[in-house]
């Protein structure tokens, strides 16, 4: 009994797998490419830590190259990027109940909510600002 115990304590620390559909890519896949239905498919297998329905993917962009075959992880997307690298973007300052606005060249790409390096062209200073559903970025 005393060694019954050891082992089945052993037993609860392993990982379960659950077995589920999981979404594979149906071909390459490049970095900051939008998934579309026909880029994935479900297939039956093992899932850790990986999608298993279409509508979490269908519509979300790539971070990484993804393999035709290959089960398609949680890390491996991101939602689509509003402000391309190099873009002109409106800048907002807001401060109370003042707010102005300016332009700006973004100097990395950026999803909803991402916080990005943007040069303001006025003042050729480098701001952080954060991108908003609209494509502006608001500098805090």
């Amino acid at each position: 009994m005393l060694r019954a115990v050891p082992t089945l304590i052993a037993l609860s620390l392993v990982p379960a797998v659950a077995w589920a559909d999981t979404v594979i890519a149906t071909r390459t896949i490049r970095p900051e490419e939008v998934l579309t239905n026909a880029d994935v498919r479900l297939s039956s297998g093992a899932s850790a830590g990986v999608y298993s329905t279409l509508d979490e993917v269908i519509g979300q962009e790539a971070r990484v190259v993804l393999y035709a075959g290959r089960d398609i992880r949680r890390g491996d997307l991101r939602p689509p990027a509003l402000v391309a690298r190099n873009a002109v973007v409106s800048l907002i300052y807001r401060q109370g109940g003042l707010e102005i606005l300016a332009e700006g060249r973004s100097l990395a790409r950026g999803s909803v909510g991402d916080t990005i390096s943007v040069l303001n062209t006025a003042s050729r200073s480098k701001v952080l600002g954060v991108v908003q559903p609209d494509g502006r970025v608001l500098v805090q």
